[in-house]
């Protein structure tokens, strides 16, 4: 077994690579440039740094990555070339939809839907079709598949995606369909509705399938050049793996005809399991909102008792996903958002964000539009001698000269006004979006603890807990990097789902249990293909469960419902869906029918995490002050802020701000009117009087 594990997450801005060895209690970081055109270069120039420092390659165990490469793609429309095949007279599906306006405002005039990700000219009518209950009501045209696979063939079609009615129930037809398809174009990738989503409602079911085909060719490409990379420089590990939405990590070899859809919240789930994991498992924050401020945006998650929450199915760019996720709201506020005056001479920040290149205009790589990183330097929470450790050197002059041109003549305003402008409307865009989906989700905030991470959480955390009027910040030891390590701390997660609708009370339970057991076999399959074994595999159950008549559903845990099922769990579990029903909608019908709409599992495989270990807390001696600068949040808050390193920093330590703590990875401000301590798990606490 080899010494060294290694987490990379990678940025908009920066890629973010953590290192555990030994007994995984201790680790290290290191940022690189990240390389939008191909986040790869960065990745394995990450991975180059840590063998240059004496990282044997043989060593290396254990590799993990959260990717943006399928949410760049389908942000940017640039997925593969994929045709479509479905039941004759149905490819209307694709231009009505849900007839909602998925992730859109209703009273937006200007609403358009998203450009299709299938050419009309790419789409096959096939006849052949199945009833509600699976059976085989009209055969399968082979021939026709086989003509419109030729076709393809010759159109140069890299993917395809076969959605045919009811084969959630039966699979044979697109099973079929996809034989003849690589019989005739080999090579051509095949993502098939009843792998991808096996569930009821056609919309979502073919809108999440075609979205895997087109993302299919990218993720399969990228994970190659990831594993060529590897083994290039000595890296022969087994266990590699990559972030998917839900949190958990799946083989990097896994099948992208599959779940190449899974991974599109990937980046941002790595930092929310690590959150869950480091903050509340192991060290007890049972309620936490995390706000993960990197540099294009700022995601934001609910932990509830020490897990965080999830959604069944989500909306990315006005289309849906249904598949499980992390629930993980995407503000655009970012240290690389660009600020900008609009045509009624008003400031905006977002939603452009000038990435990695050119980056912000301080960061002397041409950039000339000013960013919130450059409005953090001139209002003084940054020092441009000391960004990334003083690897990189800030030039404050070019941050002056953009905000100046841009925004502070155009509105009439001196520099320093503009800049404190362009915060608080950073800051009011997340703590907007924080206040809006804890009211969504029936939430108080006035209990939760505030943890930010990303290079840029920190230094804004304090003023949006102001906002929030949240009380209480918590600030990781290596808050820039903290995605990267939140990968050493993920299991191996698989979701299996399954429709088959049928009321509860007149359900006989072996049919339950027998489909129960059909997904724990798919889930055994798979785990033994991807070299994972199945001895140590965990298995949760879980229904979607409604009133009959209803059209939502909602998730109901099995955990602590005895194996196999029998009629009192059938029992137990409807009293549990009135319950939970009374908690979400404040109400129930329990002389009501419950139906059963799908049946879901969840199998995970146990990894060995990051173990962080306590510090006693002793009787800390004060830091070294590294001098003092002026901060200026507005014409009415201004202060002078001592200025400190977090490595000086011992366990135990108290202060009083204002404060600026500078680290490589990050910076934390301390702002006057709160206090800071440093925790025995060397987080940094920060702590504001009630109003």
């Amino acid at each position: 077994m080899g010494r060294y594990r290694i987490g990379v997450d990678v940025g908009g801005t920066h890629t973010d690579v953590a290192l555990t060895h030994g007994d995984g209690s201790a680790y290290r970081i290191e940022k690189v440039t990240s390389t939008p055109h191909n986040p790869a270069i960065a990745v394995l120039a990450g991975v180059d740094r840590l063998i240059a420092s004496g990282v044997a390659p043989n060593e290396i165990e254990f590799f993990s990555h959260g990717t943006t490469a399928t949410t760049n793609a389908l942000l940017e429309m640039k997925g593969a070339k994929t045709a479509l095949l479905i039941n004759a007279g149905m490819s209307g599906v694709f231009e009505v939809q849900s007839q909602g306006r998925d992730g859109w405002s209703p009273f937006d005039h200007f609403f358009q839907r998203p450009e299709k990700l299938v050419r009309p000219r790419l789409i096959h009518e096939i006849v052949g079709r199945m009833d509600y209950r699976g059976r085989e009501i009209e055969p399968l045209d082979e021939a026709a598949v086989r003509q419109a696979a030729r076709a393809l063939r010759a159109q140069d079609v890299q993917s395809v995606g076969v959605c045919f009615l009811f084969s959630f129930m039966n699979a044979a037809h697109e099973i079929r369909a996809a034989q003849i398809v690589r019989e005739e174009a080999p090579g051509v990738f095949v993502s098939l509705s009843s792998a991808v989503l096996p569930r009821l409602r056609e919309w979502p079911r073919f809108s999440t399938t075609m979205l895997n085909a087109w993302l299919a060719p990218v993720l399969a490409r990228y994970c190659a050049q990831i594993a060529e990379g590897l083994d290039a420089r000595g890296v022969f590990t087994q266990q590699r793996f990559l972030m998917q939405s839900n949190g958990g990590v799946m083989p990097l070899s896994a099948d992208a005809e599959i779940h190449a859809v899974r991974t599109l919240l990937s980046g941002p789930a790595a930092g929310v399991r690590g959150a869950s994991y480091l903050l509340g498992s192991i060290q007890g924050w049972r309620n936490i909102v995390t706000m993960d401020i990197g540099g294009t945006s700022c995601d934001i998650a609910f932990i509830e008792s020490g897990e965080p929450l999830e959604q069944a199915e989500s909306v990315i760019d006005g289309r849906i996903i249904g598949v499980p996720a992390l629930d993980v709201t995407t503000v655009a506020a970012g240290g690389g958002s660009i600020a900008r005056v609009d045509a009624a001479g008003m400031p905006q920040v977002g939603p452009r964000s000038a990435g990695a290149t050119p980056g912000p205009a301080c960061y002397g790589r041409g950039g000339a539009e000013p960013t919130t990183t450059d409005a953090n330097l001139v209002c003084g929470a940054l020092n441009a001698e000391y960004f990334l450790g003083g690897e990189t050197k800030l030039d404050m002059a070019a941050a002056r000269r953009a905000i100046e041109e841009r925004l502070a003549q155009p509105m009439g305003v001196s520099i320093e006004e503009a800049a404190a402008g362009v915060l608080r409307i950073v800051n009011a865009h997340i703590s907007d979006a924080i206040r809006i989906e804890a009211a969504k989700k029936g939430l108080d905030l006035a209990g939760h603890t505030l943890a930010p991470f990303g290079g840029a959480g920190p230094v804004h955390a304090a003023l949006v807990a102001e906002d929030l009027g949240v009380t209480r910040v918590l600030v990781p030891r290596n808050p820039g990097a903290f995605s990267a390590l939140g990968l050493l701390c993920s299991d191996v997660r698989h979701d299996y789902l399954r429709s088959e609708m049928a009321s509860l009370a007149t359900l006989d339970p072996a049919r339950a249990e027998s489909c129960f057991e059909t997904l724990e076999d798919q889930a055994r399959r798979e785990l033994a293909h991807e070299g994972l074994g199945d001895g140590d595999a965990i298995f949760l159950r879980e229904l979607d469960l409604r009133y009959a008549g209803q059209g939502y559903e909602l998730r109901v845990a099995l955990e602590g419902v005895a194996a196999p099922l029998d009629a009192d769990a059938l029992s137990a579990i409807a009293r549990r869906f009135h319950a939970q029903h009374a908690a979400v909608h404040g109400h129930c019908a329990e002389d009501s029918d419950v139906e059963i709409v799908s049946y879901r599992l969840r199998a995970i495989v146990q990894m060995r995490k990051y173990a962080p270990l306590p510090q006693p807390q002793g009787n800390a001696t004060a830091p070294r002050l590294r001098g003092e600068r002026r901060v200026t949040l507005g014409p009415h808050r201004a202060f002078d802020a001592a200025i400190v390193r977090r490595d000086d920093i011992e366990t135990g330590w108290r202060a009083q701000g204002p404060v600026i703590i500078e680290q490589k990875d990050s910076t934390t401000l301390v702002p006057d009117g709160w206090s800071v301590r440093c925790d025995e798990w060397s987080n940094l606490i920060l702590e504001r009087a009630p109003a």
